[in-house]
């Protein structure tokens, strides 16, 4: 038995084939483009992600061998908040407006207007974001009146390629969370929030639960798949959430970090915890009945990739001429600075903040440098940097009585065992790793077998199939020490925030 798994990413759509037990028996990944037609814009043709989607689904099917009546059901994840608009025969209208574009700050504006920031936050769980899904539609109706009064459905990324499996309008409960649209404690849509922004409910699609199953592959599109037109496909999840259940993050006191482009610490939590102050996410999981809150800091690995690029040419050259990743010999190379970076501080705001800063003018800074400081010093100092602000959005969960001392690290940073060491030491707890790289795509998958009868449950899915590879301890003198400079940290930001905002202007 047999069970696919698709991630629709921003850069690529990835397929993978598992068995039961969650090994990847076939894997294949497409590119696509994006498209920014002015600053500030960012859209994907969704028929890109369909040629996506379905090259790679043929390929791993082909190449794998296994026999078509024994691949039993599809989960799908993707890229959060994008904007999919189809007229009342099903074709894409637009280019969609995908989670990083942001020409939407009008439009956040006219929801506070409408609705009311503590409404939005208490029915939606968040505050209105110019990267989700509502401020775009009512952009579109702001700005493109002629395409707004043809739509008829409107669809996240993931749950376009639903559409073009099964011929059904539908979505689920992580993903619909990031629309803004609705009612997260309830896992339905608002007809409050809906009616309030003069939007049609008939061209939302139907919610289900993540592991339901939501229809079966069209006779047409799985002879071009060779796949069974029994095969089911279930809601899925969004891109975070699909993540959680490929680290197994599914029960409370489980979280991860992900140290990619942007870093995100996400935890799970049984009941639906809402921040006031907006400075977390709160959706719904991939677990009924269940939700998960999530903390963002937009310049994580970017400021390292930032410092490599601009910084390191020689690790670059050498890491070529060694046959090994740069990423390794900077590593080497902040290890034998001691912990301080040389009393030498970093804001990694390179992008702006969001938690616990929801500030676009926010900006990075080295706080301390001096005559003595080395590049070595630089490149720790951006490192411990990433993991302060890592902890900031731990201690927003701390804060909401949100348990995280169950912590894996996954993406790109998390690879990295001095980047965990720094986590462990500043969250206190245990920082693990898991055997998958897979993902999104196999927690999509652990979905589709729930869907397909193979566990019953999510969780007991993923007790069978995520296991351990390794584990760091935080070391209790070195917490001592980080917990002075993390101190000092946290007062830099509320010192320089104005004139943040006095440079924007300049």
């Amino acid at each position: 038995m047999y069970v696919i798994g698709i991630d629709c990413g921003t850069s690529g759509t990835k397929t993978v084939l598992f068995d039961r037990q969650g090994n990847t028996i076939a894997a294949e990944t497409i590119e696509y483009p994006l498209y920014q037609p002015q600053n500030g814009y960012a859209e994907q043709d969704p028929r890109d992600w369909a040629n996506a989607m379905i090259l790679t689904v043929k390929a791993v099917v082909t190449r794998s061998g296994v026999n078509k009546s024994d691949i039993k059901a599809i989960g799908i994840s993707g890229q959060m908040h994008g904007l999919v608009m189809l007229d009342a025969n099903g074709e894409v209208l637009r280019k969609s407006i995908i989670w990083c574009d942001q020409r939407t700050e009008k439009e956040v504006e006219q929801l506070n207007r409408i609705v009311g920031r503590e409404k939005l936050v208490k029915i939606t769980a968040n505050p209105a974001l110019t990267g989700w899904t509502a401020a775009k539609i009512l952009w579109v109706k702001n700005n493109e009146p002629e395409i707004f009064e043809k739509t008829k459905h409107i669809l996240l990324p993931k749950d376009y390629l639903r559409y073009v499996l099964t011929g059904e309008f539908a979505t689920e409960v992580s993903d619909a969370s990031g629309m803004q649209l609705l009612d997260v404690p309830n896992r339905c849509f608002s007809d409050e929030i809906i009616s309030l922004l003069g939007l049609d409910k008939s061209t939302l699609p139907k919610v289900y639960e993540s592991a339901d199953v939501t229809g079966t592959l069209s006779p047409k599109i799985a002879v071009e798949l060779g796949l069974s037109p029994e095969t089911i496909i279930v809601g899925g999840a969004g891109d975070n959430a699909a993540a959680a259940v490929g680290t197994g993050v599914v029960e409370d006191g489980k979280a991860f970090t992900t140290i990619g482009s942007s870093g995100v610490v996400f935890a799970h939590t049984k009941k639906a915890e809402i921040d006031p102050r907006g400075r977390v996410h709160t959706c719904c999981a991939a677990v009924p009945n269940e939700w998960h809150v999530m903390g963002v800091t937009q310049g994580a690995g970017l400021s390292l990739k930032w410092f490599r690029d601009n910084f390191c040419q020689a690790e670059k050259e050498t890491a070529k001429l060694m046959g090994v990743d740069e990423y390794m010999l900077m590593d080497k190379e902040a290890e034998r600075v001691k912990i301080g970076s040389n009393r030498l501080l970093y804001l990694p705001y390179l992008m702006g903040e969001r938690t616990p800063h929801l500030d676009p003018n926010a900006r990075g800074v080295f706080f301390g440098l001096s005559a003595i400081h080395t590049k070595a010093d630089m490149l720790r100092a951006v490192m411990e940097g990433v993991a302060y602000s890592l902890r900031d959005c731990a201690e927003v969960f701390r804060e909401m009585g949100i348990n995280t001392s169950d912590m894996a690290a996954c993406g790109g940073g998390g690879t990295s065992k001095l980047w965990r060491q720094m986590l462990a030491d500043l969250y206190n707890c245990k920082v693990k790793t898991v055997k998958s790289k897979q993902g999104p795509a196999l927690g999509a998958a652990i979905l589709a077998m729930v869907g397909a009868g193979f566990y019953k449950s999510v969780g007991e899915a993923c007790r069978e199939i995520i296991k351990t590879d390794k584990i760091c301890e935080p070391i209790h003198e070195e917490t001592a020490v980080y917990e002075k400079f993390y101190k000092l940290y946290t007062k830099i930001y509320p010192s320089l925030k104005g004139h943040f905002a006095e440079m924007a202007t300049l």
